[in-house]
């Protein structure tokens, strides 16, 4: 462990993503954890850490094995999720992990096995979003469970726990969880009035195809 900052950008960054996900509701107190990856290693919230205020020193730098190299706290008892995952993950792709606890995914990671495809943005996440097994947190059991929830998605709910959403930065992970949360809330107002009914496979791969067509999701300039 250092004692001079040589990662304090990608600490403050990490302590900004807490703070602004703690504002949108998604984390409350100490519950929750954040990370982003560069190159060879990672910042982490510190265990403990009350993150709606978090800072930089708040924020430790680890190794992809999990041994400290800079900051002076713990890391998260959820370290071995996020190293998990961005060891498994295309740095281009993944290098960002945000796991929350989220009231309105939790509630759904109560119920179901598995939150189908109810609305079409939430393709950019990979399609229907699987809800991992429970297991205590901080465990290498959890770690698995999550990493395999979320092959080939950006996001996972945890039974009776959480969620988490990934992305290629900080700024997508956090949109991504912010999607996920929002697509829980849709979820949970159809089912006060009935079975949510869910895009079959032809509708996904329609919206797929036309999505692709029209570049959807980037900007574009007006043609002179």
């Amino acid at each position: 462990m250092t004692t001079t900052s040589h990662h304090h950008d990608l600490r403050a960054s990490v302590a900004a993503a807490s703070r602004t996900l703690a504002a949108h509701g998604l984390l409350i107190g100490t519950a929750g954890n954040v990370s982003a990856r560069r190159l060879d290693v990672v910042a982490v919230t510190a265990t403990g850490a009350v993150l709606a205020d978090a800072t930089a020193d708040d924020v430790t730098v680890v190794d992809l094995g999990g041994a400290v190299v800079e900051g002076s706290l713990a890391p998260t008892s959820e370290l071995a999720l996020h190293l998990g995952v961005l060891r498994a993950a295309p740095p281009d792709r993944v290098a960002a992990v945000v796991h929350t606890h989220a009231p309105n995914a939790t509630a759904l990671s109560l119920v179901l096995d598995e939150l189908p495809v109810v609305h079409y943005q939430q393709l950019t996440l990979g399609g229907a979003l699987r809800v991992a097994p429970f297991h205590a947190f901080g465990t290498p059991e959890l770690a698995a469970a999550v990493g395999a929830a979320l092959d080939g998605r950006l996001a996972a709910l945890m039974a009776n726990h959480g969620a988490v959403a990934l992305g290629p930065d900080l700024a997508g992970a956090i949109e991504n969880a912010l999607l996920v949360e929002w697509l829980a809330d849709l979820y949970l107002r159809a089912a006060v009035v009935g079975v949510p009914r869910p895009l079959d496979d032809a509708q996904q791969q329609a919206v797929i195809a036309h999505a692709t067509r029209l570049g959807y999701g980037t900007t574009k300039r007006v043609s002179a």
